[in-house]
This record gives C-alpha cells, sequence and structure tokens, in this order.
C-alpha cells in the first residue's frame, strides 16, 4: 500500500477533481486489492492493476453522477475547429524558468481540479493515462466529437487559467 498509494490518489484526484472522493476511491481500490493479496504479493503487475481499478472505481464514480453534468454537445458548437490543438502553457520562457517544477506542478493541478468534470476527464485520461479519442469516446459512452470538443475546450480553459497575469 504505501509503495502504490501516492499512484492510485493521483489517478483518482486527476479524474475526479475533488480529493476527498479521491480518498474515498484509493480507499475501495486497496480493500480490492486486499481482497486479492495472495494474488497481487510480490506480482510485478501489482501497480498497473492498482492503476487500472483506480481509474475504473472512478470512471464508475462519475458515471453514477453523469446527469449533473452539463454537456458542450449540448451548446451551439464551434465547427471552424473540429480536433483540439496542441496543448502549450503560454507563460513566457523567462517566467517559466523562474518558476520551478513543484510549484509548475501544482498550478497545473489545481487548474485541473477547477475545470468543469466533463472536460477534466477527458484531459486526465488523455494526457496522464495515454488512451487515445475513441477509447475515451467509448469509456465515457460519448461522441468522437463530443470528446475532442471537451478536450479541445478544456485545453482552452487550462491554458487561460495559466497565462501569467
Amino acid at each position: 500500500m504505501h509503495a502504490y498509494q501516492d499512484m492510485v490518489f493521483s489517478t483518482a484526484a486527476r479524474l475526479i477533481g475533488n480529493d476527498a472522493q479521491a480518498e474515498d476511491i484509493a480507499q475501495e481500490v486497496f480493500i480490492k486489492a486486499y481482497e486479492r493479496f495472495d494474488e497481487l504479493r510480490g506480482s510485478p503487475t501489482a501497480g498497473g492493476w492498482l492503476k487500472t481499478v483506480a481509474t475504473n472505481m472512478t470512471l464508475n464514480h462519475l458515471s453514477r453522477y453523469r446527469a449533473r453534468w452539463r454537456f458542450f454537445s449540448e451548446l451551439p458548437r464551434d465547427e471552424e475547429h473540429d480536433d483540439p490543438p496542441e496543448f502549450t502553457f503560454p507563460a513566457p520562457e523567462t517566467v517559466a524558468m523562474e518558476i520551478d517544477a513543484e510549484k509548475r506542478r501544482a498550478e497545473i493541478e489545481n487548474a485541473l481540479q477547477r475545470l468543469p468534470e466533463h472536460q477534466r476527464v477527458p484531459i486526465v485520461l488523455y494526457h496522464f493515462e495515454d488512451m487515445g479519442y475513441q477509447e475515451i469516446a467509448d469509456r465515457l459512452r460519448v461522441s468522437l466529437g463530443k470528446v475532442k470538443t471537451d478536450i479541445r475546450r478544456g485545453r482552452m480553459a487550462l491554458a487561460n487559467s495559466l497565462r501569467p497575469i
């Protein structure tokens, strides 16, 4: 548990955007791991199994509350940009060099948590879980276009919130 607790928690926290809920999910993940302790003890794939379980449990939690999500597919569509732009941070090089890596990571994590779930979840799955657009669409049971739009708009919101004043 000590070796994987940070990874399990951060996986859930990035997806759900709420530390208290992420702690509950992490606890459930480790309960499942305890139930399968004999299989996982000493297994070189235990970390991957825990990350997969954490991702699945978080997505299951989010899908229970999907009715509360406000989908961007319900908003007027911007036909001009079908594919999401590349994700870049707008900070000038001189400012970026002055900010240490830990502070920047914390800024990104905070900005991610401020995103609405329908943007945060696909961005986390794409950038942190290395899932493709179609895999995300299948996992979230939404259209490919919605995934692309939500990722593009989420990236734009992140870029705006990370822009220096």
